[in-house]
């Protein structure tokens, strides 16, 4: 009789540790798949708050270009809109609130960082000139294979990209026959597709880009390289004088630019060269604790009318983590010293209030703002276009 007893008592053991056992997976997967749940919800919050900022961020870029073509003359290196952008945390740009406290520890402040630049595209030679009505423009050819030969750059591949370039541009009927069908770039990074390789891009960045349309060369914003590349037998002491001198004193027309290369008859053509700008690329960096998300845009201006020709956003690591960061990163005294010190030398322009539906918001021309403590930002203080981020951003906070 104990025996039978000793065997129900073991099977009732065995019972409970598998009830047990079961309860457990049970549990833990209920508890895996919340947290699962918990860092979908978090990465879809991040996204949606890194991409609203960043539309406030190029917002705001729109409105420095729109008040500078207001403001008229030419395009230059000295104006607010070629200031770029130092990472900055982005609790500086916002009102206080239950997370973003003046005078709190940087542990209970948002770590997220702001930085841009906007560059004028006119700066450098537009692959997009090298044809002209699907024929090749020799001007352009020629300012090219001066450039390639100031960079090192084989002649070869700037054969093979004007004869690709000019096919792509073909239409159907006008494509030789048995040619095979090529694409268009839309970005310079697809220029690999007409026959430049990849170190031949990184090293023509800096000085090409790709457009839309033919541009001129904007002789107040260009490289050294770009200007002997673009005026033929221009030498590159020339070129280089005349960035010297447009340092001090900005082209107000060609006619100027002239007399400082000797004002020979032909150097520079209207419709070739220029002092003025309508295409800018917007570059904005949002920092996340380890996620850096960066966009880039390309606009287009025609008088006071932006259109925004394409973006594209990329993630990546984050280079440079908030922990390992230096201190006066994290709203120390220090930094507060050098950011106030930083902003009095710099000009303040405010401009009269623009009616966007947001009481109570003045535009800063020059992206600044006033402070009047550490990190301690008004919003009557900021751009119409950083309100409405604030307001989208703490929609998600």
């Amino acid at each position: 009789m104990s025996r039978a007893i000793r065997r129900q008592s073991g099977a009732a053991l065995l019972a409970a540790m598998l009830t047990v056992t079961l309860v457990a997976a049970f549990a833990a997967s209920a508890l895996w798949q919340q947290w699962q749940a918990v860092e979908i919800e978090s990465a879809e919050r991040s996204r949606v708050q890194a991409a609203w900022v960043l539309v406030g961020a190029l917002d705001w870029a729109r409105l420095i270009l729109i008040e500078d073509a207001r403001a008229g003359g030419p395009d230059h290196l000295a104006e607010p809109w070629a200031v770029a952008l130092q990472e900055t945390r982005l609790s500086s740009f916002l009102a206080a609130d239950k997370n973003n406290i003046p005078g709190s520890s940087s542990d209970n402040q948002l770590e997220v960082f702001l930085s841009g630049q906007i560059e004028d595209m006119q700066s450098r030679l537009n692959v997009t000139n090298l044809t002209d009505s699907d024929k090749l423009s020799t001007p352009d050819m020629l300012a090219f294979t001066r450039l390639f030969n100031s960079l090192g750059l084989p002649q070869s591949e700037l054969l093979q990209l004007a004869g690709n370039l000019r096919s792509a541009n073909a239409a159907g009927a006008d494509r030789p026959a048995g040619a095979p069908a090529i694409l268009k770039p839309q970005r310079f990074e697809q220029l690999a597709w007409l026959g430049l390789s990849q170190a031949s891009l990184a090293r023509l960045r800096p000085y090409a880009s790709l457009l839309p349309e033919r541009t001129a060369v904007n002789l107040n914003t260009a490289s050294a390289e770009v200007i002997y590349a673009s005026i033929p037998s221009l030498e590159m002491s020339q070129a280089q004088h005349l960035v010297d001198q447009r340092a001090l004193n900005p082209f107000r027309n060609l006619e100027e630019a002239s007399r400082l290369i000797g004002g020979a008859s032909g150097r520079l053509i209207e419709g070739r060269h220029s002092v003025s700008t309508r295409f800018f690329e917007v570059r904005g960096s949002l920092r996340m604790e380890q996620t850096r998300i960066e966009e880039r845009s390309l606009l287009q201006r025609d008088g006071t009318d932006i259109k925004t020709l394409w973006r594209e956003r990329v993630s990546l690591p984050a280079a440079n983590p908030p922990e390992n960061r230096p201190s006066a990163y994290k709203g120390g005294p220090a930094a507060v010293r050098q950011a106030d010190a930083a902003e009095s030398s710099m000009r303040r322009i405010t401009l009269k209030q623009r009616s966007t539906g947001v009481a109570g918001c003045t535009v800063i021309r020059a992206g600044l703002v006033q402070r009047r403590g550490p990190f301690d930002a008004r919003p009557s203080h900021l751009p119409a276009s950083m309100c409405s981020l604030r307001r989208r951003f703490m929609d998600y906070t």
